[in-house]
Order: structure tokens, then C-alpha cells, then sequence
């Protein structure tokens, strides 16, 4: 191991995964448990810096690292939920397939802007695969008073999966990779119905947040307050986080 990523790897925190369960075709999810998840100061919408590939020389400090973002917290039992997608056969999908209960999982927080705003009165959530367990903690956790509007997608609906508590609160659609066109298509008939003040979170293929972002700003005229955006991915780009 380089002496950067030992260094790296010695600054991370440590827990233990108690849990690993194919949650749909593509999607894993993971349970770690550690004393130091009991004091973590944790907004819904965080994520997780996990160092997937420290013990490998071959990979490079920027592509031993990946993000995911926490799907549950229970500080009071010490634990969270991870749900990792496995579509780009990467470094973080070989790392799910490989890992198992019992073994450690080293971690830093990135906290980020993406996260819950609770400030508005209806919400619109818009999402692929790799955004979904993002999207459920945000919802989960605005009041039972909001307005809640969802296009979930991917183009096999069967790899879309519930809620950690079963739940399916948001709305699926099986659309093909990177299907703005559709997408819009079904804003125009969504965003009539909100009401009051309203937000849009747009998260997972860079190519369609950057898209509805534009849309939003230049068709819509809402302003950069009401739209929060995060690119988990971007096709031409190996490691994007």
C-alpha cells in the first residue's frame, strides 16, 4: 500500500458490516454498525467516503475511494444503511460483490449541499438507480404535511427497490438511460399540481441533472434556491462520485 493511502486509510473511521442483502438485480444493501455512529451530528442527505479499495496497490488514492449515501441511521443502535448499485462493474461494484459480514469498512463524512430542506411546501423528486436510497431518506424525513411529487427510473423497473421500511413512496418509471425528453414530458404535467413553495432534487446521471437543472432555471424561472442537483454519475467518467 502507498504511503498516502496508508495514511489515508489510518485517518478513516472503522465499523464493522452485520448485514449484506441483495435488495433488487443491481442493487446490494449493507449494514455497519460502530460505537462512533451513536455521536455523529447527521442531516438526512449526508454521505459516506468509503475506502473500497485501499488494499489493492494497483488502484490509485482517487479510485479507492467512492461515495455512497446513507440510507438509514439508528444512533441510538449504532448502525447504518448503505444500498450500493452495482451497474458500472467498477471498483465500488467489485467491493460489494466482495465484502462480507463480519468485515471492516473504513469511512470519512462528506456532508455536501444535497440534503434535506425542509423550508418548502411541495417537493418534486427525480432520480435514477443510483440516487434512489438518497431520494427515500430525504422523503422520509420531511413532515407528513408535504407535498410529495416522484419520477424514479430505469430502464428495468424490477431493479428499483422499497424503502427500508418497505415503503414505496415514490413513483417508478421504466425509461431508457438518460431520458430527458420523457422526463420533462412528465414535469409539465407535475408541476401544475404543486402547490406553494416548491423544490426539485435531481440526482443520479450528470447528463440529465445538468439538463432538468437548465430546465428548471430557463423554462420554469425557478431560482437556484428551489433546484438542488448531484451527478452520482456521468458515463464518460470513470470515478465521478
Amino acid at each position: 500500500m502507498g504511503f498516502i493511502k496508508n495514511v489515508l486509510k489510518n485517518l478513516f473511521k472503522e465499523n464493522t458490516i452485520i448485514l449484506k442483502q441483495r435488495i433488487s438485480e443491481n442493487a446490494y444493501r449493507i449494514k455497519i454498525k460502530g460505537e462512533n455512529i451513536k455521536t455523529t451530528d447527521f442531516i438526512p442527505g449526508y454521505f459516506l467516503r468509503v475506502g473500497v479499495g485501499f488494499e489493492d496497490d494497483k488502484l490509485s488514492l482517487h479510485n479507492s475511494v467512492r461515495s455512497y449515501s446513507v440510507w438509514n441511521i439508528d444512533k441510538i443502535d449504532g448502525t447504518m444503511d448503505l444500498a450500493v448499485a452495482t451497474h458500472s462493474k467498477g471498483v465500488g461494484a467489485k467491493w460489494i460483490a466482495e465484502c462480507k459480514e463480519g468485515d471492516i469498512v473504513r469511512y470519512n463524512w462528506k456532508k455536501g449541499t444535497f440534503i434535506l430542506d425542509d423550508t418548502a411546501d411541495s417537493y418534486l423528486f427525480v432520480g435514477d438507480l443510483s440516487a434512489l436510497s438518497h431520494l427515500y431518506i430525504i422523503q422520509r424525513n420531511l413532515p407528513q404535511s408535504k407535498q410529495i411529487e416522484s419520477i424514479v427510473y430505469s430502464s428495468h423497473k424490477d431493479e428499483l427497490y422499497a424503502d427500508i421500511n418497505e415503503s414505496m413512496p415514490l413513483n417508478f418509471y421504466e425509461l431508457p438511460e438518460n431520458p430527458v425528453d420523457e422526463i420533462i414530458g412528465i414535469i409539465e404535467k407535475i408541476v401544475p399540481k404543486m402547490t406553494g413553495k416548491k423544490m426539485v432534487y435531481i440526482g443520479g446521471d450528470s447528463r440529465v441533472c445538468v439538463t432538468l437543472n437548465r430546465y428548471f432555471k430557463n423554462e420554469l424561472n425557478w431560482n437556484s434556491k428551489q433546484i438542488k442537483t448531484k451527478p452520482f454519475w456521468n458515463p464518460d467518467k470513470k470515478g465521478l462520485e
